[in-house]
């Protein structure tokens, strides 16, 4: 038995394929997985594809782990930019290059 693609499926829509396919869901990043309906999954194992004895277990996760992506954290971005409004681009050391401004 071949493995489903479950990544980018909905909770509600992974757990319909794999049981459709005679396989179990484990999602060990959500001990509600039971509950969850809307949240999309973003990993899996075994890959799509893989064969499988019927009745196995497929792990699915809904969240990137530490360092695999993600939005992350964006804001407060520190230090801050220096205040006083637009400041001119000034050319690179050694830039063959060299931006000509008509001023």
């Amino acid at each position: 038995m071949r493995v489903p693609r479950l990544v980018g499926l909905m909770a509600m829509d992974a757990r319909e394929a794999a049981k459709s396919h005679g396989l179990f869901l484990n999602a060990p990043d959500r001990p509600d997985f039971h509950l969850t309906v809307v949240d999309y999954v973003v990993r899996q194992y075994p890959q799509p594809g893989a064969e499988v004895p019927r009745d196995s277990m497929v792990y699915i996760w809904f969240d990137f782990g530490e360092g695999e992506g993600g939005g992350g954290v964006r804001e407060p971005r520190i230090p801050r930019p220096p205040s006083g409004g637009l400041q001119r681009e000034l050319d690179e050391p050694g830039d063959p290059y060299p931006v000509v401004s008509s001023a």
